[in-house]
């Protein structure tokens, strides 16, 4: 439930062109950068030094501008690790090839060792190494099953905790290189959910463990591995605990694992320090919330024994320090907004650089802060969504920043100063229609940040329809200054008016507005979205006939709910892969915001498109994929069952042997869909 409505840009708006005469490539050294020019007579990448601006013709050379391989590892002598046809290659630079694997299974996941000697990766669900000197390979655990997994996630922590950037990898290398912690999951406990196949004569049945709400989780422990002797150490845990175990870090030397563990209930986050030789456990600290915690993705180390880590849980995302010899837990920032991401960490200066809101929660800046003084800077100083890239020393700054309606322009910052050394020579674009902000009050004190989107050949003289696009789910804010060009947009072209508007769950209010979501998903958004919708009423430019609202995933469960719930003012929906009864959605997800179904039956019901489908009134296009693995069909069919049973009518389209969002033929039929639908009744 990620990273879903993502897909649904692409219906949309186009990627943003960058119609520039110079455009930044990269960093050279402290002082010098590149940039690629266009002139009448071409493009040519150009040297640039500062602080005197001398310039010179560039030619790049590998070392440079070094690019990622798919399914490749490059080293820092020149070879590459390349993955084909299932087996692993070691490729030198003058094209001699050594294969290190040999056999059926693919090689996932492979990572190289810090010290770049080894490879580790899992196949079949065991945890393997390779030793790129001599070829050999280890298999480091020997118990892997179609349910007990080493180093490979079980499914609900590879889409709710560790992340689907994982790739369901679930084990780390320490600094040296001569250990490995991992993960080992049982699904044993979990249920099983089938997933038909229509392929063919007689169809397949794919059986997955996926735990709904109240359901079992997989069983799972932290391991250890040493790679000069073999031996394997289990760190001590309660295996009687019901809770997640997960995010090991490593301390720079390599002496203590240390790694999180959070609670069933999902409202108390501990940090532990093991030993990896002997599994001995000490809980460092912990933090708690009345609502929910959540798992910390990002662990920072200062040094051998202290780390930093952001976290929200007093009221806005925040810089913390632990200090593991003494677990004392100390606040670095207190900033009344939120902090993004930790960038980067200067042990040797004490220098944290961060991204955060600032004032407006529609911008990114970018920040340093020094760690002795607690002294905080913002460096990027006007409005707009910012991306920072740092030169050598920190000696300068690479500023690429846009607001809503004007594309990236990029500028040079010295960073002792803050004042911009070089401005990029780049052609001014912004877009060619009319975007107008606004902020709606709700009548307990949010002001909900959106904009409007206006068609092209726009008239105050006439009436138009709208379209909420959202995905809206928990702490995912929409409403920003990143540019996008909307001029080629099916609305804008088509005298439909765009609505995006951020309610009070977004995020963007701290923990203040998001713990109203706390066990009454579903209740809030749609509250806010009326809000806004009233307001819209009294545009004399707005139909109010014609109120529609469209996303996918969560996005799709907010459009059903929109379409029930709040009948009385969305009139048209398209509903993509919706959730439709949370108790259909997996555990770790449903219940880090609506606890247990036996613990919130009310709420439960209250958040359910099905219990809603009574006042079902308008016109909704639900949408599905037959396989989908993450939001199963099983949500649309029961939704629409009822909607049957009570009389209603609605379209509906599934797409045979489709996950959860797809590309594709299917997808461009879906695109032709989708916008039939919109023309059809608008």
């Amino acid at each position: 439930m990620k990273l879903i409505w993502l897909l649904m840009v692409g219906l949309l708006l186009p990627s943003n062109l960058l119609l520039a005469q110079e455009q930044f490539v990269n960093w050279l050294d402290k002082e010098c950068f590149v940039v690629q020019r266009t002139t009448a007579e071409g493009e040519q990448a150009v040297k640039i030094c500062l602080p005197s601006g001398k310039e010179s013709i560039y030619r790049a050379n590998e070392a440079d501008l070094k690019r990622n391989n798919v399914g490749s590892v490059t080293l820092d002598n020149g070879k590459m690790v390349h993955a084909f046809d299932q087996d692993l290659y070691l490729i030198s630079p003058n094209g001699d090839e050594i294969q290190l694997t040999n056999d059926p299974a693919p090689e996932l996941n492979f990572t190289l060792s810090p010290d770049q000697s080894k490879l580790a990766y899992t196949k079949n669900r065991d945890l393997h190494v390779v030793n790129l000197s001599s070829g050999n390979e280890t298999r480091l655990t020997t118990d892997a099953s179609s349910t007990l997994y080493n180093g490979w996630s079980s499914w609900v922590y590879y889409e709710e905790i560790l992340g689907r950037p994982s790739n369901y990898k679930a084990f780390w290398w320490n600094p040296l290189g001569t250990a490995i912690a991992f993960l080992q999951f049982d699904d044993t406990p979990v249920p099983s959910f089938p997933i038909y196949h229509a392929k063919g004569v007689r169809g397949d049945l794919e059986v997955m463990r996926y735990p709904k709400a109240g359901d079992e989780n997989p069983r799972v422990r932290m391991g250890v591995v040493d790679l000069t002797s073999g031996q394997m150490t289990w760190m001590q845990e309660d295996s009687e605990k019901d809770q997640y175990t997960a995010w090991p870090n490593w301390t720079p030397d390599g002496r203590h694992l240390i790694y999180q563990e959070l609670n069933r209930d999902q409202d108390t986050l501990c940090f532990i320090k093991a030993d990896p030789n002997t599994g001995i456990r000490t809980v460092l600290n912990h933090i708690c919330r009345p609502t929910w915690v959540e798992f910390i993705e990002e662990v920072h180390f200062i040094n051998d024994h202290t780390f930093l880590f952001l976290s929200d849980h007093e009221g806005w995302n925040n810089i913390y320090q632990v200090d593991i010899n003494t677990g004392m837990l100390n606040a670095i920032t207190r900033l009344s907004y939120n902090i993004l991401t930790i960038d980067n960490v200067n042990p040797i200066s004490g220098e944290v650089f961060f991204y955060a809101h600032g004032e407006d929660p529609r911008d990114r800046h970018y920040y340093r802060m020094q760690l002795t003084t607690g002294k905080v800077q913002v460096l990027t100083k006007r409005p707009g969504w910012h991306q920072a890239i740092r030169s050598a020393d920190n000696a300068y700054l690479l500023d690429r920043y846009t607001l809503v309606d004007q594309a990236a322009k990029e500028q040079i910052l010295d960073m002792s100063s803050g004042s911009v050394v070089y401005e990029l020579d780049q052609d001014e674009e912004t877009q060619s229609l009319s975007i107008e902000p606004f902020t709606i009050s709700t009548d307990d004190g949010f002001n909900l940040p959106g904009y409007l989107v206006f068609p092209k050949g726009f008239s105050l003289s006439k009436q138009y329809p709208v379209v909420f696009t959202l995905y809206g789910g928990p702490d995912r804010q929409e409403v920003t200054h990143q540019y996008r060009d909307l001029s080629h947009g099916f609305y804008t072209n088509n005298e439909i008016i765009q609505v995006k508007v951020d309610h009070r769950g977004s995020g963007i209010f701290g923990r203040r507005g998001l713990d109203y979501l706390y066990r009454s998903l579903g209740q809030w958004e749609i509250k806010d979205l009326t809000k806004v919708v009233e307001w819209l009423r009294a545009k004399p430019f707005v139909d109010p006939k014609k109120i529609g609202i469209t996303g996918g995933s969560y996005g799709g469960y907010l459009t059903s709910l929109a379409l029930t719930l709040g009948s009385d003012y969305f009139t048209h929906g398209v509903s993509l892969y919706p959730v439709t009864d949370w108790t259909l959605y997996d555990n770790v997800y449903t219940e880090r915001y609506m606890d247990e179904p036996r613990d919130n039956p009310n709420g439960y019901k209250a958040g359910s498109a099905i219990t809603h489908s009574h006042l079902y009134k308008g016109s909704l296009l639900i949408v599905h994929g037959s396989v989908d693995d993450n939001v199963h069909l099983q949500n649309t069919l029961q939704f629409v069952s009822v909607m049957q049973d009570l009389g209603k009518s609605f379209e509906m389209m599934i797409y045979p042997g489709e996950r959860h969002g797809w590309v594709g033929p299917k997808r461009s039929h879906l695109v032709n869909l989708t916008q039939k639908f919109w023309k059809k009744y608008f």
